[in-house]
């Protein structure tokens, strides 16, 4: 420019500045900034950064980060938990109290109303309890958690905190909760299908028998001794059959199924877990109704 020549005004010349065209921030647009989220692209400014294995993410990528990270599961699926014994407990807790209403509470009506008793329509007055028809069926499971003696609750409990927390360890909490209550109530019906002409039974056996029959199949799929396990299994099944009084239906029954039932739960292949193993459950539950409407065929009204 020559010396006589006019120059623009000072307010008229703009400096366009570092920050000229940067694109501003997805979430404070009134911010520009030259970093993008290496996942998603958008940018973002300093206040939106997540600095992550490499450059930096945006709030929303690192969320969904989160939520697609999977949680630990146990070797058969179930969600690892930090208590590997909490159902364990918490079943222990719930016999435990059911106990001492029925024996020093509710004494004898709640002996009463959830034993299982049957009593078929030859007898006399009958049908009455299991095989009075599906207002009783409850008696199934009730019975599963009521004891009259104290050596009785006392075994029971002993081999329930044996058995529990190792499978519950390895199933889940969800998975070893179904187990029990399933073997349980195969134990029920099993005791319901041949004796429910006449018979009044109580007690967890039919549960604990499940778990002992679980534990012999966990045995054997991870290739451990079973020794043990089956001395336990035949010195009660030689007490079972060998005292008067005790209910071999009902330990029969939930050793079965709960055996069963293990195998579907442990050897299911990973590709199809899920599906083998929520069939697996479903054909015990099925099992248990057979039994019970096959037992109502010869029993009920």
């Amino acid at each position: 420019m020559l010396p006589d020549e006019p120059r623009p005004p000072a307010d008229r010349i703009q400096d366009p500045g570092p920050e000229a065209g940067l694109p501003g921030c997805y979430r404070h647009p009134q911010t520009p900034t030259g970093i993008s989220c290496t996942r998603c692209g958008r940018p973002i400014c300093p206040s939106c950064m997540v600095p992550a294995s490499v450059g930096f993410q945006c709030p929303e990528c690192v969320s969904g980060a989160h939520a697609e990270v999977r949680r630990p599961t146990t070797r058969y699926g179930g969600v690892l938990t930090a208590d590997g014994a909490l159902v364990t407990k918490v079943l222990i807790g719930i016999n435990l109290a059911v106990f001492v209403l029925a024996a020093y509470v509710f004494s004898p009506w709640l002996v009463q109303d959830w034993s299982l008793f049957s009593a078929g329509r030859a007898i006399p007055g009958g049908p009455g309890g299991v095989a009075d028809g599906p207002s009783q069926w409850y008696r199934l499971l009730t019975a599963t958690f009521l004891h009259v003696q104290v050596w009785h609750i006392g075994f029971n409990m002993m081999a329930l905190w044996w058995t529990g927390p190792v499978l519950e360890s390895v199933l889940g909490r969800a998975r070893f909760l179904g187990l029990y209550l399933l073997s349980g109530l195969a134990g029920s019906a099993f005791a319901f299908l041949v004796a429910g002409n006449l018979m009044n039974s109580v007690g967890a056996s039919g549960a604990i028998y499940g778990l002992f029959g679980a534990t012999l199949v966990l045995q054997i799929r991870t290739r451990s001794p079973i020794g043990p396990v089956m001395a336990l299994l035949v010195f009660n099944l030689i007490v079972t059959f060998s005292v008067a009084g005790i209910d071999w239906r009902a330990h029969v029954g939930g050793l079965v199924v709960g055996a069963l039932t293990a195998v579907g739960l442990m050897f299911a292949p990973r590709e199809r877990r899920g599906l083998v193993q929520g069939l697996t459950m479903a054909g015990a539950f099925a099992a248990v109704v057979v039994m019970v409407l096959v037992g109502m065929a010869r029993y009920g009204a």
